[in-house]
């Protein structure tokens, strides 16, 4: 088991959110999403300037396995996507936290995101285990 970074939020999808110092957020999976999906293949991301509710389908990742949705763990407006992915979307597998993120969004209000810090997020995995 990884370690979680600490500045991030997840949600129980098995996305991540770091919340940017100009207030938008950056989001990715997680390395148990990633490592469960196994070698990524394809990833298909939202239009720059979509306006997406919390729990709208945000993008697709496809691996040799099966394709998963992605959830907007918040609403707001679609401010950049990462284009990287489209040649190269292994970086997710390889860096989940860093160069692997989807999306930065600027968010409509981040207190209706449904997430839970690092330790909560943790004591998921592990329930996901017994």
């Amino acid at each position: 088991m990884s370690e979680l970074p600490g500045e991030l939020l997840y949600t129980e999808e098995h996305e991540w959110l770091r919340q940017e110092e100009d207030g938008s957020v950056t989001i990715g999976i997680t390395d148990h999403a990633q490592a469960a999906l196994g070698d990524l293949v394809y990833v298909e991301l939202p239009e720059v300037g979509a306006e997406l509710d919390a729990g709208d389908e945000m993008a697709v990742v496809e691996s040799v396995k099966a394709a998963s949705d992605v959830y907007a763990p918040v609403g707001g407006t679609v401010l950049e996507v990462n284009s990287d992915l489209a040649d190269d979307p292994e970086k997710i597998n390889s860096d989940p936290y860093g160069d692997g993120w989807i999306v930065r969004m600027q968010p409509n209000d981040l207190d209706e995101s449904n997430t839970m810090d690092p330790d909560a997020y943790q004591e998921l995995l592990d329930s996901l285990e017994d």
